[in-house]
Order: structure tokens, then sequence, then C-alpha cells
């Protein structure tokens, strides 16, 4: 089974983005059948290193790594929304605010990665979890949304695919959220057939 996993760099007051680092991670362990990626922090060259991903490397799932500085816990995106509304500027200085990521599209799309399994996996290893309703409306939104309209458009859209938001290694030591990430691998190899 093929897992494409992806992290952010740096941006903003983030000089230390723990996503890129999980997934930096995961790459020097050069397994077989997990693809990695660091997206940079720019709305048209995100999605222009995403989308390709997927087609070339036809992905059994997809698992969308990013940093929430301000929570406590891992976050379990539920939904993204098609629309694009930051208060900071990518890391190439253009600040969307009030504008739909993919014009006349859905306004949003369900996470379908195994959210409930994963929940509770991470819970059980007794590292805070919780469900979130969105994933913003900055960078992390508008891969999820790209990633989710992609293969809705593709009818692609039962491979499960989603987002995760990392807290601040302040909240959550580094060491755990490898492991949570571990944890959700192992799911998705368990529940994708």
């Amino acid at each position: 089974m093929t897992i494409l996993i992806t992290g952010f760099e740096s941006f903003g007051k983030v000089m230390d983005n723990p996503s890129q680092r999980i997934v930096e991670h995961l790459a020097n362990q050069k397994r077989p059948n997990l693809i990695t990626q660091i997206l940079p922090v720019d709305y048209v060259r995100a999605t222009d290193k995403l989308i390709p991903l997927i087609e070339k490397h036809k992905p059994d799932a997809i698992l969308l790594l990013g940093v929430a500085q301000m929570r406590k816990e891992i976050s379990l995106e539920r939904i993204a929304v098609n629309i694009n509304d930051a208060s900071i500027p990518d890391n190439e200085g253009n600040l969307k605010q009030g504008q739909q990521i993919v014009p006349d599209a859905p306004v949003g799309y369900w996470s379908t990665l195994p959210l409930e399994v994963m929940y509770d996996s991470i819970s059980s290893a007794e590292i805070p979890v919780k469900y979130s309703n969105h994933a913003g409306a900055y960078l992390c939104n508008h891969v999820m949304y790209r990633a989710l309209h992609y293969l809705a458009m593709t009818r692609k859209a039962d491979i499960p695919c989603g987002f995760i938001h990392v807290p601040d290694v302040t909240a959550v030591p580094l060491k755990q959220q490898i492991q949570v990430i571990e944890l959700c691998l192992q799911v998705l190899k368990k529940e994708t057939v």
C-alpha cells in the first residue's frame, strides 16, 4: 500500500514547523511505499506540488499535516471548506481573504480518513487528541480542499484523504507527535483495503 504524507515548511512566526520535522523523520527512514513531501507555504506552489504527486504515485491514502501553534492537542480535521481567508500572507506575500479556492465547486468536503479509529488509537496511547470541525482558512485548509476536490473530480473519492494539525512541540513533544503519525499510518494500513 502506498501512502502520501506531506508537511509544511516554516512560515510567519513559525520558525520550526513540527509537521516538517515529522515528514523529514519519515523520509529519512526511506520506507518503501511511503511518499513524503514538504509543501511550500504558497497557495500556488503547494497545489502545484501536491496534485502531480497524487497523479504520479496514485497513493492508496493521503495524509496531510500542518501545525496549529495555539492548539494544545492533536487535531483531526473533519472538513475542508472552499475558502481562503487568512490574516497573514503566504511565504510569497500573497494575502487571500474571502476568496473561493475553486470557483463554482462544493462549499466543503468531508475528510475520508478513518478518523474515529485514528482518534481511538491516539487516545489509547494517552496523547491529547480532539476532533476539529474544519482546517481553518489558510494553507492547511487550502491543500486539504485541493486534494479532496481533485479526488472527487477524478472519481477517486474512495481514497482515504484528510488533514491532521499538530500543535507546537511545547504542547506535545515531537517524539509523541511522531508516535501519533506512526499510529495513524498503522490505522491506514489496517483500514484501507
